[in-house]
Order: C-alpha cells, then structure tokens, then sequence
C-alpha cells in the first residue's frame, strides 16, 4: 500500500498555498448588492410632513396680476371684462407692452374643470406669445 506520508529526508517545510479561494467573497458581494437593490427605491419615498405655520408677511408686489379666467362655455375675461378669441392676442400684447423694461407681468389663469385642455392650452400659447411668461394656474385644493 502506497501511503503519502512526509518523508523524513525531504525539507521538512510545506511550500506555501499561492491560490486565494474567492468563492466566499463573490457569495458575500452578491448578497450586498441585493440588499442594495432592495434598499435602494426605499429611499426614494417621500415621507407625508406637517409643516409648521409662519407668521411672515406676504410678499410685496408692485402691482396687481392680471387675472384670466376660462367659464364652462369657453369665454374669455380678462378681470371682468369678456373678450372674443380674436381680440385676445391684442390684448395680451398691451398688457406685456405696459411693462417695458422691467420683468413681465404676473398672470392668474383659472379654467373650468369642464374644458378641454386643448382650449386652455390655445390661451396659454397666446400668453406666451405675447411675452406673459410668469403664468400662474389657480385650482381649489381638495377636501
């Protein structure tokens, strides 16, 4: 029977392992990245705050912005005046023009939940044309 025992001639010393095992450091990587990936859209969620009330005055504007409102037929007021389709777009340029050299006017813009949006978007697009570009839709928050 052949055994292979140390031979008491031989050097007496064990060559060094030169191989490192990485099997338990690829184990241990893949169970880190699923953590991570499990992780990782959890901290992407808003958490729902109270915030606190402040007692700060409001800010001060230099004058009045200009409100447009949209009813349910689709007629147009700017404040309470109604005004055709067609006369909007002269209209909308005195207003930029008054303002000249200085930033654009503020626009509330409020419309009737009931029209279409294309019909909106027709009014914002003459808003923008006419240089009005700090436009401001106004909604009623929910119960």
């Amino acid at each position: 029977m052949a055994m292979n025992l140390p031979s008491q001639r031989g050097r007496g010393r064990r060559a060094p392992m030169a191989d490192i095992n990485v099997t338990p450091l690829v184990d241990v990587m893949l169970v880190l990245l699923i953590i991570f990936m499990v992780t990782a859209p959890l901290l992407t969620q808003g958490v729902p705050v109270n915030l606190p009330d402040a007692r700060a005055k409001p800010l001060e504007q230099d004058q009045q912005p200009t409100e447009i409102a949209l009813d349910g037929d689709g007629r147009i007021f700017i404040g309470k005046d109604e005004v055709s389709a067609d006369a909007l777009p002269p209209r909308l340029e005195a207003i930029a023009g008054a303002r000249t050299g200085k930033e654009p006017p503020q626009v509330l813009l409020r419309a009737d939940r009931g029209l279409d949006y294309g019909r909106v978007m027709k009014v914002m697009g003459e808003l923008n044309r006419a240089g009005l570009t700090r436009v401001a839709l106004v909604t009623v928050g929910e119960d």
